[in-house]
């Protein structure tokens, strides 16, 4: 039987999943599944362990392999389950050798529990090789093209830089040619993606920003019709970015900010660079050169320390940012962090304040969509019922192809999305 990649998390290990497919089947790997892991909070690692002892029971006679960010900081938890055969590391999970070893492992039965860990160290890693998706987006509306990975900073709530290591870059020509021949292969929007997109470049021999890298690709695939960004921090945003922001058209008018809460002394807290003065300067700034940009954000509910009117601030912060298009995380103790030192908001307390966020995005989100209505959008198709405007905002359709860009005219909205 082929290799069966199960991913939980972000959008990049979505991207390296189709990586691991290709290297362990090119290894000879077989009748295996690997569980590509994220560790952002307690709940993600619950599921993939969750996910693990599941498929043991469905496949008792498959391998299970067991990678990703919860792998490279939690090795030991996943090698004393049972269900689990081998645990390789996050940067180790790209290459082939990982691979071929595995499969020479699982040639030689009777490992001790010690035996099945393959994690080197990440923080040696310091170079992002090009890494083809080959045919990873075959069939879907967009593809992601990953232009860094890692991250240098140490916010106190964060584990993820003990997952995925130091920033590097990929080389500003690699992107290109990747973003060239994802656009070959048919697709009409193209997403730059990283752990810390607005970080790109710094560890480059000429230290290109991903400003320069967005007007690049653009003087170079024009016949690329729509280029997004995924999630940024305001605070690393270059003058070359706020260039294309305000006056390329296929830069698409939609950005998602890293911001995590809106009171300084809890960004204080959690190490954050940027202050909430900050953030609103920002977004009013980008809205001067960009009046129709929509904004998500990442917002963090009950970070330890964090009274009623701390959070009042960060509630607030959806109307003085103008932000439509919410993530909402419950703050989630990660082991070894420092926030998980400090004293905590209680559960109820937390749950109940994240679902006051939430509910305030909801209400951003409608008001956002009923300014919609009449507009001529232009339309990428997801499938046979789901389309995105060029501000991220859904749309239901009818009758369209999928991974078409269509011009249509929103009729209404359900609350939820436009109807076009």
């Amino acid at each position: 039987m082929s290799v069966d990649v199960v991913t939980f998390g972000c959008r990049l290990n979505a991207c390296e999943s189709e990586v691991i497919r290709r290297e362990a089947t090119g290894a000879g790997l077989h009748d295996a599944v690997v569980v590509n892991t994220c560790a952002v909070t307690n709940e993600a690692v619950a599921q993939a362990r969750q996910s693990i002892r599941r498929l043991k029971r469905e496949r008792p006679d498959a391998r299970i392999v067991v990678t990703g960010c919860a792998a490279q900081t939690q090795p030991g938890m996943f090698a004393a389950m049972a269900e689990v055969d081998r645990i390789i590391g996050n940067d180790d999970k790209l290459h082939g050798e990982a691979w071929r070893a595995a499969r020479d492992a699982f040639a030689k039965p009777g490992a001790a529990a010690g035996d099945k860990i393959a994690v080197a160290d990440i923080m040696a890693v310091r170079a992002m090789a090009p890494r083809p998706a080959g045919g990873a987006h075959a069939g879907l509306p967009r593809a992601f093209v990953q232009v860094q990975n890692g991250c240098d900073h140490r916010c106190t709530f964060c584990i993820i830089p003990f997952g995925r290591g130091n920033s590097r870059s990929l080389p500003v020509a690699a992107v290109v040619d990747e973003v060239r021949r994802q656009v070959a292969a048919g697709h009409a929007e193209i997403v730059l993606t990283g752990v810390d997109l607005t970080s790109f470049g710094a560890d480059l021999p000429d230290t290109p920003t991903l400003g320069r890298l967005a007007k690049r690709i653009l003087r170079e695939v024009p016949e690329l019709r729509r280029l997004r960004l995924s999630s940024i921090d305001s605070i690393e945003v270059d003058s070359d970015l706020l260039d294309v922001i305000a006056n390329e058209a296929r830069l698409m008018p939609h950005l998602h900010l890293s911001l995590q809460a809106g009171d300084d002394l809890v960004l204080k807290r959690m190490k954050r660079r940027h202050l909430r003065g900050d953030a609103i300067a920002f977004c009013a700034q980008v809205k001067r050169l960009r009046p129709d940009i929509v904004f998500g954000a990442d917002l963090i509910a009950g970070f330890p320390t964090e009274s009623e009117a701390m959070f009042s601030r960060s509630l607030d912060l959806v109307a003085e940012c103008d932000l439509t298009l919410l993530h909402v995380f419950p703050y989630s103790a990660r082991p070894g962090t420092p926030a998980a030192r400090m004293p905590q908001v209680a559960g109820a307390v937390i749950r109940e304040r994240a679902k006051r966020l939430r509910e305030a995005g909801e209400a951003a989100l409608r008001r956002r969509l009923a300014r919609e209505v009449g507009a001529a959008r232009s339309v990428l198709i997801e499938s046979a019922r789901i389309g995105r405007t060029e501000h991220f905002l859904p749309v239901r359709v009818e009758g369209h192809a999928p991974g078409s860009v269509v011009p249509l005219t929103i009729h209404h909205h359900d609350g939820l999305r436009l109807v076009a």
